[in-house]
């Protein structure tokens, strides 16, 4: 019988991994992404026994239905959870603020963690969760024998970086690499990667893109070599527990608003780039959350609008005049790397790693019957995520059957933003506030999509936009937008903890070009310099 407690890869050739393998391995051998063998339906009593809970008391209920009590006992996962977010500034970890009550639309705040960014939600307890199976592995080890490390590799656009680099920083047995594409993270992102000078921490500055480095990563998850001699360990939201933790945020808001609108069912917007957030969502809500939609807002890179628009998923080049003539740090035209630096760079990504896990269900769902055996339709859904990501790598795109994309459409809708909105958006809820209320430009983009959505469908819907950063990271969009407005002064905006990074003492490796075994290079020689 298929288990939520035990995961399997999306392509096939991995099965039957407990929580900790998944969580240690991140991708599956064959290049795939862990996913539970299968989805955990709630208690009955759900409603009404969780309904009180805080969101750490939420966190321990959600995560034991995927995660066994023989992994990780009782105690240890709700010390795990204490300790995650303790770090946290608000008392409610994602408290959710009311932006216009007319209109019924909502924010919820994930920016309250140490980086101010909806990544510490996950990755707090992610690298405490690193910690935790190392330190029982290594005490499990007979006296003198050497001792399991792990070599956590990731790449970030912006906010996965610093959040991985404060949820690992100092952690024992532990070394960290991030790779950012240089010059297209903010200064403050980049400060705050940079300015952290413990040893087990490492920051590689490649020339190129994100996707490139994202690629980079992938490549050498999958150099089996290398993989087996450093012990490679994930924090992009490839690994499944970033998307586990990410569960629970949806559950608390929705208990929020119940206190507020008791009987709403809530539309969900999220400002997407790598899919991992609204994939949460959508974990939920087959669990038996009740969602209206999840409406999956991108930018001008817009690969996932298209993809709801037309069933065509296709990384194609940017225009030349879409791309403003853009010249990247190496003099190569932005357009020939295909993406667009906007506004809100987080989001300026081509792949979205987690839309693979979203394809296996729509494949399970409608290419397969449900007279089916299980392990058949499982074997299905596995061999055409691995038709349609030979297509991708291949041909640069694929599309999915009329059934798949209707499937998609039940729980998903999609809204494409353009910079010039997404100012526009934080100016007209700045002016229109009575709290002067600033959005970051990622925020931005959720709300804009919010507000189509409103002026589309009316204002019975509850409309709760994921607010994803804090708006001192992106002080340019920010400036654009407020600068001249009466009353605004960006040094309101900026926390105490922002201040003096700039000057901060910085360390960080560049890397000449987007190449799978320069970063090899240069993460060996980092690793010999830590036993120094």
């Amino acid at each position: 019988m298929a288990s939520s407690r035990s995961y399997l890869s999306t392509r096939g050739g991995s099965s039957g991994f407990s929580f900790e393998d998944t969580v240690l391995k991140g991708l599956a051998s064959d290049g795939g992404l862990f996913i539970p063998e299968s989805i955990p339906s709630l208690p009955n009593d759900w409603q009404s026994t969780w309904s009180t809970h805080t969101f750490q008391e939420l966190a321990f209920q959600i995560f034991s239905l995927y995660i066994s009590p023989n992994e990780i006992p009782d105690e240890d996962l709700k010390s795990l959870i204490e300790r995650s977010y303790s770090t946290f500034r608000a008392e409610d970890i994602t408290p959710l603020t009311t932006l216009r009550n007319s209109e019924n639309l909502h924010l919820l705040e994930l920016f309250h963690g140490p980086t101010f960014a909806f990544k510490d939600v996950a990755l707090q307890f992610v690298g405490n969760l690193f910690e935790y199976f190392l330190a029982r592995r290594n005490a499990a080890k007979p006296a003198g024998e050497e001792k399991e490390t792990l070599t956590v590799i990731g790449a970030t656009s912006g906010d996965t970086g610093s959040a991985a680099i404060y949820g690992l920083r100092g952690k024992e047995n532990i070394s960290v690499f991030i790779l950012h594409p240089k010059g297209k993270v903010s200064p403050i992102q980049e400060a705050q990667m940079t300015s952290v000078l413990d040893k087990n921490v490492h920051n590689l500055a490649v020339v190129g893109t994100f996707d490139n480095c994202q690629d980079i990563v992938k490549e050498l998850f999958a150099d089996s070599a290398f993989n087996a001699l450093h012990k490679l360990g994930a924090v992009n939201s490839i690994n499944w527990a970033r998307i586990l933790a990410q569960i629970v945020y949806y559950f608390h808001s929705y208990f929020a608003i119940q206190r507020s609108h008791p009987g709403t069912t809530p539309r969900y917007v999220v400002p997407t780039g790598n899919f991992g957030d609204v994939l949460a969502g959508y974990f939920a809500k087959r669990m038996g959350l009740p969602i209206e939609k999840l409406v999956v807002a991108t930018n001008e890179n817009d690969i996932l609008d298209r993809f709801w628009k037309s069933g065509t998923y296709e990384i194609h080049a940017v225009s030349g005049k879409d791309a403003e003539g853009g010249i990247a740090a190496d003099g190569v035209k932005a357009h020939e790397f295909g993406v667009k630096e906007t506004l809100s760079p987080a989001m300026d990504i081509l792949v979205s790693s987690n839309f693979e896990r979203l394809l296996w269900y729509l494949a399970f769902e409608r290419e397969t019957t449900a007279d089916q055996e299980l392990t058949e339709r499982q074997r299905i859904a596995s061999e055409k995520v691995k038709e349609l990501m030979i297509a991708l790598k291949t041909k640069r795109g694929f599309s999915v059957t009329p059934g798949m994309l209707e499937e998609a459409k039940v729980d998903f809708g999609s809204e494409r933003v353009s910079d010039s909105q997404t100012v526009e958006t934080i100016r007209e809820i700045y002016t229109a506030s009575d709290s002067k209320y600033v959005l970051d430009p990622h925020s931005s983009v959720g709300v804009t999509a919010a507000l189509r959505q409103i002026a589309s469908n009316g204002t019975s819907i509850h409309q709760i936009c994921l607010s994803t950063a804090h708006p001192a990271k992106f002080s340019h969009a920010v400036d654009l937008a407020l600068n001249g407005l009466e009353g605004y002064n960006f040094d309101d905006v900026l926390p105490e903890q922002f201040k003096g990074l700039a000057v901060a003492e910085k360390r960080v490796e560049d890397v000449a070009k987007a190449d799978k075994e320069l970063v090899k290079e240069v993460v060996e020689r980092l690793l010999a310099g830590e036993k120094e």
